[in-house]
């Protein structure tokens, strides 16, 4: 059996220090030169947790680890301590799409009387359902966008590693998904550890990774491993990025399976800016890609937020290396701005969105 300590790192800090900030970009300012990235709050307080739904500051979140966008701009959080799903429409008006603050649970229902066990994953579909990774409960769930929570995929309380269809598959520790264009769902299978992938009939095979084989070579399918894979996305050619947090890379999993290394190197913690494997990252986490092929990561220890284009350059977009934030505070204004360990990242247009305290905040306009 693995060494649990990893995984103690990863969780238990992710739970404690990484509560859920969103970065969107605010409008840049200026003459033909065009508008300057900033940061700035957008939701929440920052310094209170809470599960309060309101209108911006007025709101409360508690540990959210995961963020997601849909095609008219709405954000979705995976409230992880709260054991709920919240909304936020793009006027900054937070409401809790399914679940009851501070009641865990595995039952399938309509909003507020749905169960969830410490959700960490969620992604959106073209038909606005919501995908979450369920993670303690080891299951899959969906969420109409009438609120009407199902289990997709595994059993709740059952975990393991096993391919099947609905209930008959299993997980373990699931924790970032991701969707594609056809409405396949994948799973950063993070205690397997594996890249599972599920299709709209709910059959759950392994696309990467062999369970209970942890470590960073690149290979095709089970000749694959990982380490701790937190964070996945797909781009529209149909590949898929993972967010190897102790391997310190970030991975491309090629439609056919092939795995190789995007940036990073295995084993070698850092935060150097360079392209491939010259570049550096210390517990890489979610990943978000946007329709340029560019890749962002929420570098955890690290404070930042790296932009990986498809060839491969990395740089640092948001935060400073090293430097962070005090609790309950954000430094905003014009980018790299400070960060509190970020989490999760989500793409939404031309905004970015960074889970990393109890607020939201927002950055227009990528550059």
């Amino acid at each position: 059996m693995r060494p649990s300590g990893i995984l103690v790192r990863g969780f238990f800090r992710f739970s404690v220090l990484a509560l859920a900030l969103v970065l969107a970009a605010c409008g840049r300012g200026g003459g033909e030169s065009g508008p300057v990235p900033s940061l700035a709050l957008f939701a929440g307080d920052m310094k209170t947790f809470g599960d309060a739904d309101g209108t911006g500051a007025a709101a409360r979140f508690s540990g959210p680890l995961a963020v997601a966008t849909d095609s008219t701009g709405n954000v979705y959080v995976a409230d992880t301590n709260n054991n709920t799903i919240r909304k936020i429409t793009p006027a900054g008006v937070v409401s809790t799409l399914a679940g009851t603050a501070g009641v865990p649970g595995s039952t399938d229902a309509t909003g507020a009387a749905a169960r969830f066990n410490s959700p960490r994953g969620i992604a959106t579909d073209s038909a606005g359902n919501v995908y979450v990774g369920d993670t303690l409960n080891f299951t899959i769930r969906k969420i109409t966008p009438k609120g009407e929570v199902t289990t997709l995929a595994g059993t709740a309380g059952v975990f393991g590693s096993a391919d099947g269809i609905g209930a008959a598959a299993s997980f373990n520790f699931p924790n970032g998904v991701a969707t594609d264009g056809d409405g396949n769902v994948y799973v950063a299978d993070t205690n397997s550890p594996a890249i599972r992938k599920i299709t709209p009939a709910g059959v759950v095979t392994t696309l990467a990774g062999t369970p209970g084989v942890w470590g960073s070579t690149d290979a095709t399918g089970a000749a694959a491993s990982f380490e701790v894979p937190i964070g996945v996305a797909t781009d529209g050619a149909g590949n898929v990025y993972v967010g190897d947090f102790a391997a310190m890379t970030i991975r491309k999993i090629a439609p056919a399976g092939v795995v190789t290394t995007l940036a990073g190197k295995a084993g070698a913690a850092g935060s150097a800016d360079g392209t491939g494997s010259a570049a550096r990252f210390y517990d890489p986490a979610g990943v978000a890609t946007d329709g340029s092929g560019n890749v962002y990561v929420a570098d955890d220890f690290n404070n930042t937020v790296r932009k990986i284009t498809p060839a491969g350059a990395v740089s640092t977009l948001v935060g400073v290396a090293g430097q962070q934030t005090s609790f309950g505070t954000l430094v905003a204004g014009a980018l790299p701005g400070l960060l509190n360990s970020p989490v999760a990242v989500a793409v939404g247009g031309t905004s970015l969105y960074v889970t990393a305290s109890t607020g939201v905040a927002v950055v227009r306009d990528l550059p």
